[in-house]
C-alpha cells in the first residue's frame, strides 16, 4: 500500500520538518510506503527512516535559466528521488498540457526518479461519457512499464469538494486503467479517514493520494493505519 500526502501550498519549512519528524517516529515497524509532498520551499532533506519526501513539481532540466522553477540539481541536493507530475491543479491553473507532462516524464524517468503521474477527468468530460478517452490521452505519451511509476487517478470534480467518487465509479475506472497496463494505481479525490477504508478495499486500488486530510497528523495517521491493515 502507498499512502501519499500532498500539502499543496500549505505548511512552512519549520512546520513541515516538525510534521515529518513526528510522522517518521510513528511509522516505526510499518510496512506501507508513506510519501509526503510539501511545497518546494518547504522540502526538508530526505533523511527519514520510514518516510519518503517528494516534490510536487519540477521542470525537466538539470539546471538553467528557468525562473521560478526547480530542476534535477535542486531535487537531488535534497536527496529527494520522488516527483509528482501532472496534478490537475498544474494542468488547469497553470495550463500544463499533456505534452508538457510527457516531456517531464521522459526527462525524469531517464534520471531514474520515482514518478507519481496524476490523471483525471473534469465534470463536463464525465457527464459526456468521455472519461476513458481523456484518461487514455493523458497516459499515451508515457512508458507504463517504467519501473518507478505510480499513477494517481484523481477525478477533478472530486478534488477539494468533499465528494469522492462512488465505490462503483472507482472500481470501474481503476479496472479500465489496469487493463491499459497501469501497474501501481492510487486513488485521490476528497480522501479522508471516514471513507478511506472502503476505497482501499476496492480491487485495483493500490493506495491513496490525500490532499486536505494530510495537513494534520491526527487526520493523516489514521489513513495510514488503514493502509497498514491491508499490507
Amino acid at each position: 500500500m502507498i499512502i501519499a500526502g500532498n500539502f499543496k501550498t500549505h505548511h512552512t519549512r519549520s512546520s513541515t520538518l516538525a510534521y515529518a519528524q513526528e510522522l517518521d517516529s510513528l511509522l516505526v515497524g510499518h510496512r506501507s510506503e508513506v510519501v509526503l509532498f510539501p511545497p518546494s520551499s518547504s522540502v526538508p532533506y530526505n533523511q527519514f527512516e520510514h518516510l519518503q519526501i517528494g516534490v510536487q513539481n519540477a521542470y525537466g532540466v538539470v539546471n538553467g535559466a528557468f525562473s521560478g522553477e526547480i530542476g534535477l540539481e535542486q531535487i537531488l541536493e535534497l536527496q529527494v528521488q520522488t516527483l509528482m507530475i501532472g496534478h490537475s491543479e498544474r494542468r488547469k491553473i497553470f495550463g500544463e498540457s499533456n505534452q508538457e507532462c510527457f516531456d517531464k516524464f521522459r526527462f525524469f524517468a531517464q534520471n531514474n526518479i520515482k514518478i507519481f503521474f496524476c490523471i483525471g477527468e473534469d465534470l463536463h468530460t464525465r457527464d459526456d461519457g468521455k472519461t476513458q478517452d481523456m484518461l487514455r490521452a493523458q497516459l499515451e505519451g508515457i512508458d507504463l512499464d517504467y519501473a518507478h511509476l505510480v499513477v494517481a487517478y484523481e477525478p477533478i470534480w472530486a478534488i477539494g469538494t468533499g465528494k469522492s467518487a462512488s465505490v462503483e465509479e472507482i472500481w470501474h475506472t481503476h479496472s479500465f486503467l489496469k487493463n491499459l497496463g497501469v501497474r501501481v494505481l492510487l486513488y485521490g479525490g476528497s480522501v479522508k479517514r471516514d471513507n478511506v477504508a472502503e476505497i482501499l478495499d476496492i480491487d485495483g486500488v493500490d493506495g491513496v493520494l490525500v490532499g486536505g486530510a494530510s495537513l494534520k497528523i491526527e487526520d493523516f495517521y489514521p489513513i495510514i493505519q488503514e493502509g497498514e491493515k491491508r499490507c
